[in-house]
């Protein structure tokens, strides 16, 4: 099994702007963004770089000037084939000349800049001519509409919940809390990361996973089945959306299958007789490495309720567990004394928590 850290980077590494406690939240963020936002097919002979207020800042026609943020300015360097290190150690006059110079020297064929201008004043990405947009605030209500039975996980150290969104990217970690199946005899539940970014900072993607705790960093403990999509930012992007629609459905219906599964094993439990009487029910809870006072208390219980189906001597042992702590432990001891390897007690069935 596999222990996931990528919910567990996001919380040390967003800031309070940046989390939200539902996806409602992250909803209205991301939607109020894209409306702030105007996104543009620029020719490049149009995109004038000069200096404003000691500033480097670009200009369209008569427009207002406009001026880079730090990731869109990485991106224009990258566009222009300049070393953003070598640039950030140039006076702003030196810049804008080395821009002047580098984009008129580009390839005709890449004669437009796709841009991404917030309120008019800044630029929050600067991509080119095959990048294909694929905004937050879409993906964020299709996991609304498609995942409606995932919330996310218990809060972190620091208030986190999961749900982030920002300048550059956003990332979602969701969890189905009522969604605990048996695997392999312990028990397991579903849940997912998927991430996006509208400015090219990142693909788009869903990693889907079956874990069995999640501690105060969510850090995801013994995670299985683990199956990873992502999709770039070009050609017919947005079916991306379809991909991670069928990761998530493929997830639901595993999901329900198995606790369809473990519901008809607990209705055979509820029919198995384990003993005859009290006396019969104490004997092989003893012969199976249970100690005896232990083992006469759960038959106790279970004559109490009327039946000894091996699911009530479970509930009873289950019952008595939270009382004494250490009866599993004893019962171990019990059975290295009499040489046993083996133990014929019936399947105790917890759903494990998650980890605080």
């Amino acid at each position: 099994m596999t222990i996931l850290t990528q919910a567990s980077r996001q919380l040390f590494a967003r800031s309070a702007d940046e989390r939200y406690a539902s996806l409602a939240d992250v909803l209205r963020a991301t939607t109020d963004m894209k409306n702030r936002c105007v996104s543009t097919t620029i020719p490049r002979s149009e995109l004038r770089p000069f200096v404003h207020d000691s500033y480097l800042s670009f200009q369209r026609f008569e427009r207002m000037p406009i001026r880079l943020n730090n990731w869109s300015f990485t991106q224009l360097c990258q566009l222009a084939s300049a070393s953003k290190d070598t640039v950030n150690r140039l006076t702003a006059d030196t810049a804008v000349q080395v821009f002047t110079d580098l984009l008129s020297s580009r390839d005709e064929r890449d004669d437009t800049f796709q841009t991404l201008v917030f309120d008019d004043r800044v630029v929050r990405s600067m991509n080119g001519p095959g990048y294909r947009r694929l905004w937050n605030g879409d993906l964020v209500r299709f996991l609304m509409e498609y995942a409606i039975d995932f919330v996310p996980p218990q809060k972190g150290f620091n208030g986190a919940t999961g749900l982030y969104a920002g300048e550059q990217d956003m990332f979602c970690f969701l969890i189905n809390p009522s969604g605990w199946v048996e695997i392999g005899k312990e028990a397991f539940a579903p849940g997912f990361f998927v991430w996006n970014s509208e400015v090219g900072r990142r693909s788009i993607g869903i990693s889907t996973f079956w874990f069995q705790s999640i501690c105060c960093n969510h850090i995801v403990w013994d995670a299985t089945e683990i199956t990873e999509y992502t999709r770039r930012h070009t050609g017919a992007a947005d079916t991306a959306f379809t991909e991670i629609r069928r990761l998530i459905e493929a997830l639901v219906e595993k999901r329900d299958g198995r606790k369809d599964a473990f519901a008809s094993v607990i209705a055979k439990a509820m029919k198995t007789r384990y003993g005859h009487d009290a006396e019969d029910v104490t004997k092989q809870l003893v012969d199976a490495g249970f100690v005896r006072t232990l083992a006469t208390r759960a038959a106790a219980i279970a004559e109490e309720k009327g039946r000894f189906s091996i699911w009530s001597i479970v509930d009873a042992l289950t019952q008595l567990s939270r009382e004494h702590a250490f009866a599993a432990a004893g019962a171990r001891r019990t059975r290295r004394r009499r040489g046993s390897s083996r133990s014929r007690s019936p399947d105790l069935l917890f759903l494990r928590p998650i980890r605080h």
